[in-house]
């Protein structure tokens, strides 16, 4: 089907929406720096899953942000994976309450440091876990 060069094309409308978009997203601000880094710390209430989605958004956006957004996640990953075996051991009886207490104690230790590490990032100081494998480089 032709198209005559006057005619409005409804896809040439709907592509003028989105021209001037940009192709990366921006650079954070010094302020949302700071912010998505101390979320990142903050995060591990909910063990690596705000730190992991935080790193993978905006670790080329914000250096502060790239840096305490992998210590967070380094810091609950390998707690993260001992609390999901912990929870499919306590499904086992007689057993399982021994598992809900160790996941349970993971949960608090590690909210317990990543609120004291939130409130250093929140500050604008890095932070760094004394005991951290740091698995992700």
């Amino acid at each position: 089907m032709a198209h005559h060069p006057t005619e409005q094309n409804p896809h040439d409308e709907e592509a003028s929406r989105f021209e001037g978009t940009p192709a990366s997203a921006l650079p954070l601000t010094a302020a949302q720096d700071r912010q998505w880094a101390t979320l990142a710390h903050f995060g591990g209430v909910l063990l690596c899953i705000p730190s992991l989605i935080i790193f993978l958004v905006f670790k080329d956006r914000g250096p502060f942000t790239a840096q305490e957004s992998k210590e967070a996640l380094n810091f609950t990953l390998p707690p993260t994976i001992v609390a999901l075996v912990a929870l499919l051991l306590m499904q086992i009886p007689g057993i399982g309450g021994f598992f809900a207490v160790i996941h349970a104690m993971i949960w608090v230790v590690v909210t317990i440091f990543s609120v004291l590490a939130g409130i250093e990032v929140e500050r604008g100081r890095p932070y760094r876990y004394d005991f951290n494998l740091r698995l992700i480089r």
